[in-house]
Formats: structure tokens, C-alpha cells, sequence
């Protein structure tokens, strides 16, 4: 990318080194429709850039005649919504099975898309997809019991278990989205957030440790996403009638979200953080603690590490930033990117940091072209250095060192792990996240028993928590019964294999992902075996339907992206413990001739590999002309 890469106008401007004040952004993103009564601009507050704070007197910013740029579609829509509400609300009372386009953009905001069946032929039958926000990935027994009976009697009778630990419920018709979202929201859920263009659910690793990082971690992904969380009450006024159903948030929340010491709220606004026009696209943040990178860490806007002193006490975090898996085919300006350390801060201060890391992406980031409008592209045109000076001035402080951290490892958590405090968790496998059947039957009979709360994977696997040492052989027992095992009883590529939902529902889905993973995977294994690799090596493959990378294909070993009906874009080179983005390795190669490149690829890894090699890690080390050599010159082989 290059420096056209430029904030639209209305946005606040960071001077050169020798200057010490920025601007604020003026009403011309403000909505005549918005509910904001405030001052024509927020408070300017003074940020020597060589210091760790500044208690310089504000600066008052005048109007200033606004510049024309370019916006998209959807930041008109956003600002004319009067805070995510019209023309939605309209649309929602009318008997047509769908909504107009501008209602489309907003109910993302609440935690929906619009769908149809792109199967179906003389028509289109409307109908929503839902998705929950659970941070964490936690799920009281109470949601799940009302998760699964709503699929049930408003949905196509399955539950997804989403990459971002969260529900989706599909198939909800427009009439009925009222009474789901409401049950939702009276069963201690939310949609929220889920979608949209602000910050979506927090992951954090799901393994219910009783151990003082990982909870610390859970807690402040918690904490993040409530100070990330809207305020201006549009969620609830579409779905319970104004009704609130909020919890009590730590004090600490409600400070960081109000403090307005360098210039990042807007003031009196019913969305200090926010605004009008929101964030440029959607956010991700991920939490986790050292060597646990269950979460695909660097994949994520935002990722923040737990570090502990010698006694195992958290002191602060490590903070990585501009990760994104989306791009667009034929685009190479448009690209999957890893995220990068920003610093080190101490723990009182991690929502600050986070704060000031959204509103240099909401005041900076691309208004003009979605394409390029997450932080991965503000960062990738700036340079980190400068990144890290404009996210100071909104800090207060400059960020210290980044800690030393040890090597990554994917952790799935699948079988039977002691807790800490006497109970024992237990991860369950479920391809491609898809809870149906027998499988839904059994889930929610023992669930409802046991009364368990669950918790859901980033690899769209369920774990159950808190069971008594008594409960594991009848619980054991009855999953096996229906087909869900433990680890050691399923295939190692299926542990770690990832689909998006692709067709018939998905809008974007170029060819099969979900539906047709489960052939691909069985074909992998076929070829395993006769090119005599072992039942217990794997690779981590993931499919998409599109190249948005929903199931964080660039990540994979071995990355399958829709490129065509039924052909795939082939990236290889990605690492197990997801630290390494892969790299486009072929395109247009059709599903029917998969063997023709993998057989060959398989072959001579296990011939060639170095001592505990990955099948990512030889990919990269022998390079990818040598690798379609040995493709185009394999002549079959087994050992």
C-alpha cells in the first residue's frame, strides 16, 4: 500500500514530531438525525510527543469549512441511522419477507445478516442468520438450553459454533427475529456486536483453568469487550422495547470508557467511543496467556498477552497489532497480515491502551473504500513506528519493551483435563462447528442434567466445565453413543480442520466449504496412507468458501480458498502453532484434482522432512518452485 492510504476528512490530523496538538473531529461526520447535542468538537488536550503524559491546558478547536472526500455507502448509512436505528426500525414492521439495504448494513450492528437459499430457484426465500456474542467463548447453562430450543423451533434445527467462540443461529424468518432476539437477550445473551463495524467478540482461551493467568485473561477479555460495547441503547430499543438487561460493570470499565484525558471520547455524545459513523469495519481482539495459542493470536486487530512475574501473578501484557485474514482475489493490494508487537503495558492500564489503539483506527482507518479499511491497512501504510507515536498521543504514555514471551503452541483442549478446583472439563470435536442431530439431542440432555455451563472454541469445538469426578463415565458413555468421541478416537486432520459455512446461505461463498470439507479430509487420509504417512501425522487445513477467510485459511499448513465453482486458490506454509501466514501456492485447481497436487507434496515431505518437520514448515523451506517440480514430475509412489 502506499501513502494514499489518508484519513478522510473530518478526521483528526497527527502533526510532525516538532508539533504538539492534533485536532479533533468536527460535526461533519455527525448526523442532522443523531441524537448528539454536544459542542461542534470534542475536547483538544495537548501531548508533547517526548512525553509519558501531558498536563498541558486543552486546546479549543474552531469549525472549520468541511473538505469533500469520498465516503462509502455504508458510512452515509451509519451516519443518517441516528445511532443504528432507522430505517431499520421501519423495515422490521413491514410485511415483506426482507429488509432494504440500508436496514441490511444496520442489523449486522445487532448481530444479524439477511440470507437466502442460493440454491433455490424461482424465488428467494429471506431469512436471517443470528450470532451471539459470548465472550470467552462462555456460555451459561441457561443460553445454551435457550440456544438449542430456539434452532429448534425458529431456526433449521442446528447450532454453528462459530472461529469467534459464538452461536449462529440460521434460518430465522423476519417476522419471528423479534421473539428470538428478545429470548436471547432474557437468557442472559446477547447479539450485540456480533457483527457490524465495531468490536466483535473477545476471544479468550476456553479452558475453564483454575489458574491465575488464564482467568485474568477471561476477565479482561471481559472487560474489554464491555468497554468496547455500544451505549446508546439502540440494541435494546429495537429488540425489548428500551427494556436493559446489563449487568453491573467493574468500576474500572466505566472510568476507562469516560476518561477523556487525551482527547479520545466524543463529549456528551450517547456513544463516547463510537460516535455516529462507529469504526471504519469490523474490530477483533483476542486475550491470551503465554505458549496458549488456542486463539490464532496474530490473526486479530488487537491481541494482548497476559505476563506474570516468578510466582505466577499477572503484571501486565504484551500487545500485538494489525492482524486480518480478509483479501480480495487478484487484488495484491489487498493481503492476509500477521500482527506485530506494539509494547508492553502495565495491567491498571490495559483498557487505556486498548482505547487508544481503536480510536487511532476509528479517526485514521479508510473511510472511503471498505476494501481497505481495517487497521491492517493503517498500519501496513504507516509503518509501525508511526503507529505506535499516534496510539501514544491518545494513551498519554509511551509503550515500555515488549516482554519475552516463550514459543507458541495450538492447544484444542479436546478429552479430559482437571480444572484445578477438583471438577474436570471435557473438550468435545464437532466438524466444522455444526451441532445437529443426534449429536444436539444428546449435547443438550446432558447439559440439562448436569446443569453444565459450556464454553465454545476459536476451532468451533464445545468444551463442558465444572463436571464431578462421579459424572465422567456416564457422560463419557452417552457422548461416545452419539458419535462424540475422545480425541484419541478421532482423526487427527478433523481435530484441527476449519470451514466456513460457505453455500447454500453464505452471500459471498464462490464454492463449497463446510459441506464439502468432510470429502476432502477423507481424501487427505487416503493419500496419507498410501504414500505411508502415519494415522497419527496431521496437517492443519482449513476451507473457505471466499477469500474473506472466515475459517483463517492463511494460517493453515494447507489452505483451500474458493476461487471458482467447485476450484480452489491453494496457500501453503503456515505453521501448527499458527505463527507463519501462508503464501498463494496455485490457482484454479479443481476439487476433482486435489490428489494431483497433494499426493505429491505428501510424498515427498515424508521422504524429505527434517527431524519433527511440519508439512508447513517443508513447504517453506523447500520453496515453492521445487514444490511444483516435485508435483510435475511425480510419477506415484508408496511406501
Amino acid at each position: 500500500m502506499s501513502s494514499s492510504l489518508r484519513a478522510p476528512a473530518g478526521f483528526a490530523a497527527v502533526f510532525s514530531a516538532d508539533q504538539n496538538f492534533r485536532l479533533g473531529r468536527l460535526d461533519a461526520l455527525r448526523s442532522s438525525h443523531s441524537l448528539f447535542l454536544g459542542r461542534n468538537a470534542r475536547e483538544i488536550v495537548s501531548v508533547p510527543p517526548s512525553s509519558s503524559s501531558s498536563s498541558s491546558s486543552p486546546i479549543q478547536a474552531v469549525s472549520t469549512p468541511e473538505v469533500a472526500t469520498k465516503r462509502s455507502k455504508v458510512e452515509i448509512i451509519k451516519e443518517k441511522s441516528n445511532f443504528i436505528r432507522y430505517p431499520l426500525n421501519e423495515e422490521l414492521l413491514t410485511e415483506a419477507p426482507n429488509v432494504n439495504e440500508s436496514a441490511v448494513q444496520l442489523i449486522k450492528f445487532h448481530g444479524s445478516y439477511q440470507q437466502y437459499n442460493r440454491e433455490e430457484r424461482g424465488g428467494r426465500s429471506y431469512s436471517f442468520m443470528l450470532r451471539t456474542k459470548n465472550p470467552s467463548g462462555k456460555v451459561p447453562n441457561q443460553l445454551y438450553l435457550t440456544m438449542d430450543d430456539l434452532a429448534d423451533e425458529f431456526g433449521i434445527g442446528t447450532l454453528r459454533l462459530t472461529t469467534r467462540q459464538t452461536f449462529q443461529l440460521h434460518g430465522v424468518v423476519k417476522q419471528n427475529l423479534k421473539t428470538v432476539m428478545s429470548s436471547i437477550i432474557k437468557n442472559m445473551g446477547s447479539t450485540l456486536g456480533a457483527c457490524g463495524d465495531l468490536n466483535r467478540n473477545v476471544l479468550a482461551p476456553a479452558a475453564p483453568y483454575v489458574k491465575k493467568d488464564y482467568l485474568f485473561a477471561q476477565e479482561t477479555a471481559d472487560n474489554i469487550a464491555a468497554l468496547l460495547s455500544p451505549q446508546s441503547g439502540f440494541y435494546y430499543d429495537m429488540w425489548v422495547d428500551g427494556e436493559q438487561f446489563l449487568t453491573a460493570e467493574p468500576p474500572e470499565v466505566v472510568k476507562a470508557r469516560n476518561d477523556n484525558s487525551h482527547g479520545t471520547n466524543f463529549v456528551d455524545s450517547p456513544e463516547p467511543i463510537y460516535g455516529t459513523q462507529f469504526l471504519p469495519r469490523k474490530f477483533k481482539v483476542a486475550v491470551t496467556v503465554p505458549t496458549d495459542n488456542s486463539v490464532d493470536l496474530l490473526t486479530n486487530d488487537i491481541g494482548v498477552v497476559v505476563v506474570s512475574d516468578e510466582t505466577g501473578e499477572p503484571q501486565g501484557f504484551n500487545l500485538y497489532v494489525g492482524g486480518g485474514m480478509g483479501r480480495t482475489h487478484r487484488m495484491e493490494s489487498t493481503f492476509a497480515r500477521l500482527a506485530e508487537p506494539l509494547g508492553y503495558v502495565p495491567k491498571e492500564d490495559i483498557l487505556y491502551a486498548v482505547k487508544a489503539i481503536v480510536v487511532t483506527q476509528r479517526e485514521h482507518g479508510r473511510r472511503d473504500d471498505r476494501k481497505y479499511s481495517r487497521m491492517k491497512y493503517l498500519i501496513s501504510s504507516w509503518g509501525i513506528e508511526k503507529f505506535r507515536d499516534v496510539v501514544e498521543q491518545y494513551y498519554g504514555k509511551k509503550f515500555e519493551p515488549s516482554r519475552d514471551l516463550p514459543e507458541w503452541e495450538f492447544k484444542s483442549y479436546l478429552g479430559w483435563h482437571e480444572q484445578g478446583d477438583g471438577a474436570w472439563f471435557c473438550g468435545l470435536h464437532v466438524d466444522s462447528g455444526r451441532v445437529g442431530g443426534i449429536m444436539k439431542k444428546t449435547l443438550r440432555e446432558v447439559i440439562e442434567k448436569y446443569k453444565i455451563d459450556v464454553r465454545i472454541t476459536p476451532n468451533q469445538n464445545i468444551v463442558l466445565c465444572d463436571i464431578k469426578t462421579e459424572w465422567k463415565r456416564p457422560i463419557t458413555t452417552v457422548l461416545a453413543q452419539a458419535g462424540l468421541l475422545q480425541p484419541e478416537f478421532v482423526d487427527p486432520l478433523n481435530q484441527t480442520a476449519m470451514a466456513c459455512p460457505a453455500f447454500p446461505l453464505c452471500p459471498l461463498a464462490i464454492t463449497e466449504a463446510e459441506r464439502g470439507i468432510p470429502s476432502i479430509l477423507k481424501r487427505v487420509r487416503a493419500m496419507f496412507e498410501k504414500v505411508g504417512l502415519d494415522y497419527d501425522e496431521s496437517v492443519v487445513i482449513r476451507v473457505t468458501g471466499c477469500p474473506n477467510g472466515c475459517a483463517r485459511p492463511y494460517m493453515a499448513e494447507l489452505g483451500l480458498v474458493g476461487d471458482g465453482p467447485n476450484s480452489y486458490q491453494i496457500w501453503l506454509g503456515g505453521t501448527p502453532n499458527q505463527t507463519q501466514i501462508a503464501r498463494s501456492f496455485m490457482d484454479k485447481v479443481k476439487v476433482q484434482d486435489l490428489e494431483k497436487v497433494f499426493e505429491p507434496l505428501f510424498y515427498h515431505w515424508k521422504l524429505e522432512r527434517q527431524t519433527k518437520e511440519s508439512f508447513g514448515e517443508y513447504s517453506t523451506r523447500m520453496g515453492f518452485e521445487k514444490l511444483k517440480e516435485l508435483i510435475d514430475g511425480y510419477k506415484g509412489g508408496s511406501q
